[in-house]
């Protein structure tokens, strides 16, 4: 599993429904996407939820390098590059993955009950994303192995995942909620705007190695 994100900054009276048409044309094109886990069509909004910029920043879990080479080389990120500059993209190594509930009913056999729960749910609305450098005595694995402990188990988690970029020895925590994300958890906010999960089923969950 690969996890990748670019960040596109806004000017401050940018119209944010240029980007909101913009998923609402487009974001279905990656929703049969070979060797895409999930993107995250998300975007932040100049004072809400206390975003201090406009800004769009799509969020992808790779099942395969092949798949996200295929897109960073291909005409989708080539054609948004085009129209706003092209982005640094952020990768991470996946460390681990923990599905939700509604996630779970799709992936796994369950009770009638459950199966019901996850389809009320709906796809996820918000998202949150923390970034922490590791000190230089810091164990990577152990603090690898904390996070992967610490991966949420709350009724309103859609999906979360860990990841380390160790060129820069930095922990990714990435999480997926059903409504606003709860209080307690850090990072930043974002709104999600549309989901492809087209091979989420096929990222197991637990430890990636």
């Amino acid at each position: 599993m690969h996890a990748m994100q670019y960040e596109i900054t806004l000017p401050a009276d940018y119209d944010m429904g240029v980007i909101r048409r913009r998923v609402a044309d487009k974001g279905h094109l990656l929703d049969a996407y070979p060797g895409l886990g999930l993107k995250a069509y998300l975007v932040r909004e100049r004072g809400r939820q206390g975003s201090p910029v406009n800004q769009y920043a799509p969020f992808y879990l790779w099942r395969t390098a092949e798949g996200m080479n295929s897109f960073l080389w291909g005409p989708g990120f080539r054609g948004l590059s085009g129209d706003f500059g092209r982005p640094a993209v952020r990768h991470w190594l996946g460390a681990g993955l923990a599905h939700g509930g509604s996630v779970a009913s799709a992936t796994a056999p369950t009770s009638a009950a459950s199966a019901a729960a996850g389809e009320q749910a709906g796809p996820p609305t918000t998202a949150t994303r923390e970034t922490v450098r590791l000190p230089e005595a810091a164990d990577p694995a152990e603090a690898v192995e904390r996070a992967l402990a610490d991966l949420p188990a709350h009724p309103a988690l859609h999906t979360a995942a860990v990841a380390v970029d160790p060129s820069r020895w930095e922990l990714l925590r990435f999480a997926l909620w059903h409504g606003p994300a709860p209080e307690d958890v850090p990072g930043i906010r974002y709104q999600v705007l549309h989901l492809s999960r087209p091979e989420l089923d096929r990222l197991p969950a637990g430890r990636h190695w």
